[in-house]
């Protein structure tokens, strides 16, 4: 059975395409036939029997591109680079001077300095944010825009300032009344109202008492010491600092310090916030804490106990129970603060009857 080489020289050919060494055929159309490189290039692939597809897998080069070489279509090809490395793949392929390829091609279609064609098939994209850059640099400017309009409108809706001209001012004379030249009297001018007035300054108290008796200021204060302990032994109100002398203790807070068994029966509850510290006779700290307003302590039976605070008039001191002031001084020995327990009272003999 005879072998099929009917395409034996067409595959050679192509197959050789990879190398610069392509054959020759014996009767081969030359470089100079046909009208332009074109059809010279057509007439030489029609001679050696190819197909634009077999020029296209030998040269690697799209058949699009290789029918619009050989049509001479130069708009519808890449840039004039790409298109004389074309010519010249396709000139090799066919086994002609690739050199002498290029020298009609640029013959056939001279360079006119025409700028350089993007290659066919290459999309220009733009940067996505090159929009929203613009699109916010509009939305900016429209809402300064706005904005000014918007000023504008109201500074046209305010009235303007009315200002009486000088001759329409109300001329004033004392002791008369309006008349017909338009002058206008005035009154006598009306007391301030009893809410405007000035409060009556502070006294201290004792204070009056001290300087009448020639004192000083030291002595002033020893004698309203003196007056509020008086006061809490016969249980007088205290009306200034709303303190009920003899008032029974009503637990606000949480109770520190000594136990039932242990207390001494000295109580300090804070009014406000504030610190306590317990000292023992040799200046050690026996005890330290914030109290919160409410917040009892429970002096303790220990001797020598002294109770240092910032603001005395913070703490109440009770006693069995009951209200008996307040602490006076920073440092308050718990000792003072209870009350001397009163003399018993001696019944007088009764004479011997005789």
């Amino acid at each position: 059975m005879p072998l099929d080489t009917g395409n034996v020289r067409r595959l050679h050919l192509v197959a050789d395409a990879d190398t610069d060494e392509a054959p020759i055929a014996v009767g081969q159309p030359s470089l100079e036939d046909g009208a332009d490189i074109g059809l010279a290039l057509k007439a030489a692939r029609e001679f050696r029997g190819l197909t634009t597809q077999d020029v296209a897998d030998g040269t690697r080069i799209r058949q699009s591109y290789i029918e619009a070489l050989e049509d001479m279509r130069l708009d519808d090809l890449p840039s004039r680079p790409f298109t004389i490395g074309y010519v010249r793949a396709y000139a090799g392929l066919l086994g002609l001077d690739a050199e002498a390829a290029v020298a009609r091609f640029k013959n056939d279609a001279p360079d006119e300095g025409a700028e350089l064609r993007a290659p066919v098939g290459v999309r220009r994209e733009r940067d996505p944010r090159l929009a929203l850059i613009f699109a916010g640099g509009l939305l900016v400017v429209g809402a300064i825009l706005l904005w000014n309009v918007a000023q504008r409108a109201i500074s046209k809706d305010e009235p303007p300032p009315q200002i009486a001209p000088e001759s329409a001012q109300v001329r004033v004379a004392h002791g008369g009344t309006v008349g017909p030249g338009g002058s206008v009297s005035l009154g006598a001018p009306l007391p301030a109202p009893v809410e405007s007035t000035t409060p009556e300054p502070y006294k201290t108290p004792g204070l009056d008492d001290a300087a009448a008796n020639g004192g000083s200021v030291d002595a002033a204060k020893l004698a309203a010491k003196a007056r509020a302990e008086a006061e809490a032994a016969a249980g007088i109100t205290d009306t200034t600092n709303q303190v009920v002398i003899g008032a029974p203790f009503k637990p606000k807070g949480q109770m520190l310090g000594a136990g039932a068994a242990e207390a001494s029966g000295v109580l300090i509850q804070a009014r406000k916030a504030g610190a306590l510290t317990v000292r023992r006779a040799d200046g050690g700290i026996h005890m330290t804490r914030w109290l919160s307003a409410g917040d009892a302590y429970s002096a303790p039976r220990t001797p020598g106990l002294i109770l240092d605070v910032v603001e005395p008039a913070l703490f109440e001191v009770y006693y069995n129970g009951r209200l008996t002031g307040r602490l006076t001084s920073n440092q308050t020995a718990v000792a003072r603060l209870i009350p001397a327990a009163p003399a018993p009272v001696v019944a007088a003999a009764a004479p011997n009857a005789r």
